[in-house]
């Protein structure tokens, strides 16, 4: 089936917060304001995707709604089948079985669940800044202390872990556990293997176990390869903890579901017993038909189709800003639909402070996200995940009436 990623998506209405929350009030610190009259608000906060999912999907969806029953269930061996499928597909993944396969309703909760079977409210944790905002609120919020150990830009501006740094943050803090984002959101490195290898290396040392977050694993840009961080030793496959889901490849955020992979069976039993305890945290009868629709031969059709057209929006992002944006510092973005711009020398520049740079774009309707929420002071997180057409009209925008006006 031939896919269609270049005609707008009309989402308002449609239970949509990329369009819908804009200017309300329960969002302010994340959509401010409502555009200047004759403007549009292009979306490009929220990370989801302004794309018609699969067709696949939404048939799995449809055929299950038709039998008139929605009671108890527990997942079937097809929901298994699917996973233990698109992992050896797109991940090239062949020794996982089925018991290695936990539920979660979403990453964050898996996070939160493995946090407490490896560390007591009031301990260190590890993470890489700039770091991905849902990682923040969960760990601080549930009463862990964060220890960032920031990645750095090389010569050739690619963003690199900084293993003295991550060494000396453990000893020195007493770390026992640490968060690693395969691909990185925000910066959107895909981590090679041997860059993964040394990071576990580091970790394995000073007996760090390693809680993963792969859910942007399928959205490789430009040909990069992605490589899953339990692949990479021995060791690093019975000292993570895996996070996947196929909401962000597919656009299923809202249907919610997620799932671990954990080749370590009593960590596994643990992490799943905790899980299970919450007050709930199950499976939805439409999720599982989805993942299944999903994670199909259909499913990687669309997925082949899609990713030529998001690598083309990320090309053009990443030339636009290197040839109009002055004092404007960014990374090609290798995996995510996500690109993360530094404005700190072009704000100096221009005497400028970051909230109103910000919200002279929200004035013109480009809906950007403010850098403070990823540890990033100066910098805004774009979402490229959208026909070309409107991301080239929100480019001209910044152009006309942002960095150049």
């Amino acid at each position: 089936m031939k896919y269609d990623f270049e005609t707008l998506l009309d989402r308002r209405g449609h239970d949509a917060i990329a369009v819908d929350a804009i200017g309300k009030d329960a969002f302010k610190g994340f959509a401010p304001s409502t555009p200047k009259e004759g403007f549009d608000t292009i979306p490009m906060w929220v990370a989801d995707m302004n794309f018609p999912t699969a067709r696949s999907i939404q048939d799995a969806i449809i055929k299950r709604a038709e039998h008139p029953a929605f009671g108890y269930f527990t997942p079937s061996d097809e929901y298994f089948d699917a996973i233990l499928y698109w992992h050896k597909l797109r991940k090239g993944v062949t020794d996982l079985k089925r018991e290695d396969i936990g539920y979660e309703n979403g990453v964050l909760g898996g996070v939160v669940s493995a946090l407490k079977v490896f560390a007591a409210p009031g301990d260190n944790v590890l993470l890489h800044s700039p770091t991905y905002m849902g990682f923040t609120n969960c760990v601080t919020s549930n009463g862990y202390h964060i220890i960032h150990s920031p990645l750095t830009i090389d010569a050739e501006g690619t963003w690199r872990m900084d293993y003295e740094d991550m060494d000396r943050k453990i000893k020195e803090n007493h770390i026992h556990v640490a968060i690693f984002c395969n691909p990185h959101n925000p910066c959107g490195r895909v981590w090679t293997k041997d860059e993964i290898a040394q990071a576990m290396e580091v970790y394995e040392k000073n007996d760090v176990w390693v809680i993963v977050d792969e859910i942007w694993s399928d959205l490789m840009m430009n040909g990069h390869k992605y490589t899953p961080v339990a692949s990479v030793s021995e060791w690093a496959k019975y000292h993570t903890i895996n996070f996947y889901a196929p909401s962000k490849t597919f656009n299923l955020a809202g249907l919610i579901g997620s799932y671990s992979v954990i080749y370590n069976k009593p960590i596994r039993e643990r992490v799943q017993g905790i899980s299970s305890k919450l007050v709930y945290n199950s499976m939805n009868v439409f999720s599982e038909h989805a993942l299944i629709g999903a994670y199909s031969a259909e499913g990687d059709n669309w997925l082949s189709q899609l990713l030529p057209v998001l690598s083309a929006n990320v090309n053009y992002a990443y030339d636009y800003i290197k040839e109009h944006f002055k004092g404007v510092y960014t990374f090609r973005t290798e995996g995510t639909y996500m690109m993360f711009l530094d404005c700190a020398e072009w704000l100096k520049e221009h005497n400028m402070e970051q909230k109103d740079l910000l919200k002279k774009g929200w004035d013109y309707g480009i809906g950007w996200q403010d850098g403070h929420l990823f540890e990033g002071p100066t910098c805004i997180r774009l979402n490229l995940a959208s026909p070309t057409s409107r991301i080239k009209e929100a480019f001209d925008r910044m152009d006309k009436y942002v960095f150049n006006a």
